[in-house]
């Protein structure tokens, strides 16, 4: 682990957790790569016991609130998240016996040796100020980048559980 980052587990805490697709290409720039990551986030919530308390899929990265899983870590979490998106999303790009990912957006053909960036970057959430601050900046991400007009119109985030109270593509986690 580089110097510096450490991370503080076993607390009880949520995890406000950001992640980056390699070089921060849009690798989840399609409907169908996020709803890919959305589908893969859900199967592993279950399999691993954690809570999802909200989450937003962008075209380069990722933002998670979760809590701890019953077994594990948040780093165990996205381990297997990430290595499970990536072989779905690769499995149909690939060529022949071609182990790395050519993408349409690549430069000049360019072949991508990985899906993710390696690192993750985790804050401990300990208050319901954080909780709110977290929330309200990931919803607004897709506002930001000018995406969409209104989170609303973004599929693929916790807005519409919060905003709303409807269900969304993922059941948003309240026990926390």
């Amino acid at each position: 682990m580089p110097a510096g980052l450490k991370r503080i587990y076993g607390k009880g805490h949520l995890h406000f957790i950001t992640f980056s697709c390699y070089r921060r290409r849009p690798l989840l720039k399609t409907g169908r790569a996020r709803d890919v990551f959305v589908n893969e986030l859900g199967k592993i919530r279950d399999e691993m016991g954690f809570c999802l308390i909200g989450y937003v899929v962008m075209s380069e990265h990722v933002h998670l609130l979760i809590s701890e899983p019953q077994e594990g870590t948040p780093s165990t979490v996205l381990q297997k998240l990430k290595l499970r998106v990536a072989r779905k999303l690769r499995k149909r790009k690939r060529r022949g016996n071609e182990a790395q990912l050519r993408l349409p957006f690549a430069e000049a053909g360019e072949l991508l040796r990985a899906f993710w960036q390696a690192r993750f970057y985790d804050f401990n959430v300990y208050s319901r100020q954080k909780l709110r601050e977290k929330l309200d900046y990931m919803h607004a991400n897709p506002v930001n980048r000018g995406l969409v007009e209104h989170p609303k119109d973004w599929p693929w985030s916790s807005w519409v559980f919060y905003c709303r109270a409807e269900a969304g593509l993922l059941r948003i986690d309240v026990g926390e």
